[in-house]
Order: C-alpha cells, then structure tokens, then sequence
C-alpha cells in the first residue's frame, strides 16, 4: 500500500545536476596530465591558475575546474538549476536557512552563481546561465546527438558523475540537501544507535549524485569526485592504462551493493581521490522510491557487492588532509618505504 496522499510530500525537481567541479591539485600541470592524457579529457581554457576541462559526453564548456593550491581538495560543486525560475526558488531557500554566501561572477562557460555552503562548511554554487561546447569540424561526430566525437587519446571518460563528501553530521547535510535543494534520498547507512553514517541522494533519476559519509574530522572535506565510463570494458582498458603509466589503484576494480556501480579509486597526482566508474549505478523512476537502509549488520555488503575489501584508510583519508598522514597510497609507496628503510620519517602523503 503506497503511502496517504496527505502524507506525501510535492517533490522539488530545481536542481538539474551536477554541472561543475573545481578540484584543488599542488601540482596542476601533473593533474591536468592524469585527466588529459590518462583520462582522455578535454581542455578547452585557461585563467589564472586554473585550467578548464570536460569530458566528450559532458555538454557544456567545461566540466572540471583544475586549480592551484598548496593543499588538495574541493574548491567547489557546482550545480545547474532547471530553469531561470528555480534559479530563484533555490537561492530563497538557501538565504531563510542561512548558509548562503552571495553572488559570484561568471567565468570561463559559465554565468553568475549564487555560493553557499553546506552545514559541514563544504562550498557549493547554483546557476543556470552556461555556454555550450561547439566542437570543430573534425571533432564532430556523425551521430548528432553526440557533442563529439570520442576521444584517441588515453582512455576517455565519459562526462562528470557524482561527488562524495565527508560530512561530520550526515543527517544533516541530508536535511539540507533535501529541504533547501529538493535532492531525494535513495539509500543510507544507519548504525545500531541511529545515526546515519552515510546517505545518498538524487536531484532527479540517477542512483545519486551527492553522497555524504561521516567524517572522524570536522566534515566537509572531500572525499571523492567520480567520472563516467559508462561500460565494464573501458573500466578494465582504464585499469591496463593507469597501471602501465605508474598510478595504481587504492581499490577495485570491483562493484558496490550501494548504487550498483562498478568502480576503480585511484589518486591522481595532487592527492585526490577520483573514482572510475563502469557499469553506471541504477535509475529511479518510481515517485514514491522507499530509501534503502542498510543496517550494521550488512554494511559489508552494502559496500562491496563483489571484490576486494576497502583499506580502512577509505573512510578517513579525504582532501584536504590535517596534518601528516601515515596512509601510504600507492603513488608515494616506494618514497614511504625508503624512508622507512632509512629509518628516516616517512613522508607526508601529500
């Protein structure tokens, strides 16, 4: 029996999708080699520090925002609203709880935003204004719903897919998410004493666009940015690729029970965390969708459908880091072990 009509609440559909990211890297020249040459990605500008790229099925100017820092991690999401009006709804929303931070230029493919925060800290923009991107002739493709044609170079992903957050009170963060944006929640972790140690939420049909995961730290850092492949097999290309050029993996390749999706984890050169994803996670169609709940007892499961096991450092290493950390991913392992072997300290990871 479907729930009473009183009880259910009127949907929000504003939010379009995640649009833009901007990632912090140390070394912005090595990052934009793991995206462009590995990742099969696309620059298409430059401004200041920052370098601006997309993937070949990613429709608008850019997609993923390289930018200079000293430290890694998240400048900001960026998300599209679904028309100029809820553009407004949205930015309302946001201002009576709050955490909004006001108008911010438009740059390079994109219009004026509208910047807040979640409760954790993490930053967040909403806009609608965006340029599309007009490939030259000998990138068009012939099949015309395609902005291009794919990519020769490196192993290409698709397009931008979801974003995971650490997030010191997940319920939280879901609330905001869900009663200032109207994101819906399609599956959760919840612990013997109630309390949600993760949540993932939907702006339309995908399994999830925002996931948000506890954090032992102070929250809104980040943990992962995901692309898309799409398929198994250009996961596995992506595998043979990778290793070949010296960037092993953290995790996988293997699938999650939470979304279904294949994945691969790896950290590109700046210390960020990225997951690959194959096989794309599920779609919800249904209107009155019964979030999962994964209790204690079946977290392994929830996590990993098949595969290896996730290093425990999976769920307390995110961008930026506090402080030095002893987690040795694979990019400085050979450095971790020689200092070890010089009984020197062992560097910091990143």
């Amino acid at each position: 029996m479907s729930a009473s009509a009183h009880d259910f609440p009127e949907p929000i559909f504003d939010v379009a999708d995640l649009s833009t990211f901007e990632l912090f890297s140390p070394v912005v020249d090595e990052t934009v080699w793991f995206f462009t040459n590995l990742l099969g990605m696309i620059e298409t500008a430059r401004s200041g520090d920052s370098v601006f790229l997309r993937g070949y099925e990613d429709p608008y100017a850019h997609s993923l925002k390289i930018t200079h820092r000293e430290k890694p991690g998240m400048g900001y999401a960026g998300w599209r609203a679904t028309s100029p009006q809820a553009l407004e709804r949205r930015v309302e929303a946001i201002d009576r709880c709050g955490l909004g931070r006001g108008w911010v230029e438009g740059e390079v493919g994109v219009g004026p935003a509208y910047e807040f925060t979640t409760p954790d800290g993490s930053v967040q923009r909403i806009n609608w204004e965006v340029e599309y991107y007009r490939p030259e002739k000998d990138q068009r493709s012939v099949v015309l719903n395609r902005v291009q044609r794919r990519p020769l170079s490196g192993v290409p992903v698709r397009a931008l897919d979801h974003v995971n957050l650490l997030s010191l009170d997940v319920t939280a963060n879901k609330r905001f998410f869900a009663e200032q944006l109207g994101f819906k929640l399609s599956e959760h972790i919840v612990l013997g004493d109630d309390v949600e140690a993760g949540a993932w939420l939907r702006s339309m049909t995908r399994s999830h666009d925002v996931a948000l995961v506890k954090d032992a730290g102070g929250g809104g850092r980040l943990h992962h940015v995901a692309f898309l492949y799409g398929n198994t097999q250009h996961l596995i290309d992506a595998c043979d690729v990778l290793t070949d050029h010296g960037i092993e993996f953290e995790a996988g390749p293997a699938a999650h029970a939470i979304s279904q999706a294949q994945f691969i984890y790896v950290f590109e050169p700046g210390g960020n965390r990225i997951e690959l994803v194959g096989t794309p996670g599920y779609q919800v169609t249904d209107p009155s969708w019964e979030p999962v709940r994964w209790a204690q007892d079946t977290i392994d499961d929830a996590i990993i459908w098949y595969g290896s096991p996730l290093p425990a450092e999976f769920d307390t290493y995110g961008t930026p880091h506090s402080g030095p950390t002893a987690y040795r991913t694979p990019n400085r392992y050979v450095t971790a072990e020689a200092g070890m072997i010089l009984r020197a300290d062992p560097p910091a990871r990143f």
